[in-house]
């Protein structure tokens, strides 16, 4: 056997070059080589991904984004279509609680012609205006599996890691599998998930629960903070990329005109001022329960139950007998 080729100037490791000098002159790994890309949810968003990077020739963090909007926008009809069931539920949930209410009433009874009375007008009610509450849960039912398998695919490929994440980012972040050295992309993420929420929470159906409910939503991106804090950057760029999507799509939703053409009657002023109104009657309502779980407060001056006692005398004066001496 003759002797081993030398490492012509061709090579770029003997020249000596950095990675990222080799990932922008060669070409780069498929997935398929790095055993990612299946026919999975998973693998269906990477190979998507890929097709933006090598085909459509975006870097990673713009085919990160580019993905990610291109997803949003093609839920945009599923979007506006649980605006349009928020407000139409917004607009006779004060009647659905009210036969809510009955029909309680009813089965805590023992009249079952009551009961069925009490639901029949209930499913009436709905059927007659075309209402159905489970359409409120067609957005999060849809958007869950497509945000877990985004994750999921993008934390499978930093993890591999695909060469060209490693020198794909942006800015302070130019290595998509590595966590945010400066923590800047956790804490806008937090940030506009709080945001999100908060819009989300004040546009949706209101019910008795809702105080609490969007108190806890208030919470839960600060509680979400530290197990996210080591995520790779290339999970925050499609985090923010949608939650911003999520923030730009509730702006145009409070625009007059464009909720008239949407086919969307409650204004966004409108449904806050009802939101209101029915977080202050449920207070109204539930106003004695409240009290009894608190602290007990003193609404009078004395005690009606406790025992009369006279008041004391008032203090005699002063002895002075040497004045009475003296005149």
């Amino acid at each position: 056997m003759g002797p081993a080729p030398a490492a012509t100037s061709q090579d770029p490791l003997a020249m000596g070059l950095a990675p990222q000098a080799m990932g922008q002159g060669l070409p780069e790994m498929r997935l398929e080589e790095l055993g990612l890309g299946a026919f999975t949810p998973v693998g269906l968003v990477q190979n998507f991904l890929q097709y933006l990077h090598l085909d459509v020739g975006l870097p990673w963090w713009g085919a990160i984004a580019a993905g990610t909007l291109c997803v949003r926008v093609a839920l945009l009809p599923l979007l506006v279509r649980a605006q349009r069931e928020a407000a139409l539920l917004a607009r006779h949930a004060p009647r659905l609680q009210e036969l809510s209410k009955g029909l309680a009433e009813a089965r805590r009874g023992s009249d079952q012609r009551e009961v069925a009375r009490a639901y029949s007008e209930l499913i009436g009610y709905q059927q007659r205006h075309r209402l159905n509450p489970l359409r409120g849960f067609l957005v999060p039912l849809v958007q869950t599996p497509i945000f877990i398998s985004f994750f999921l695919a993008l934390q499978a490929m930093a993890a591999a890691p695909v060469p060209g994440l490693q020198w794909g980012g942006l800015a302070w972040f130019p290595d998509l599998t590595a966590p945010d050295p400066f923590y800047v992309l956790p804490v806008l993420v937090v940030a506009s998930m709080g945001l999100v929420l908060e819009l989300g929470a004040e546009s949706g159906v209101s019910s008795p629960g809702g105080v609490a409910t969007r108190q806890l939503l208030r919470i839960l991106p600060l509680i979400c903070l530290p197990f996210i804090l080591h995520c790779p950057t290339a999970v925050f760029t499609y985090w923010l990329t949608s939650n911003s999507f999520s923030l730009w799509h509730a702006a145009l939703l409070r625009v007059p005109a464009l909720r008239a053409r949407l086919g969307l009657p409650l204004q966004w002023r409108e449904a806050q001022a009802l939101q209101r109104g029915e977080e202050r009657q449920w207070r109204l309502r539930h106003h004695l329960d409240m009290a009894a779980k608190g602290p007990l407060r003193q609404t009078f001056a004395r005690n009606p139950l406790a025992p009369h006692t006279p008041p004391p005398p008032p203090p005699l004066p002063p002895k002075r007998p040497w004045k009475e001496t003296l005149g």
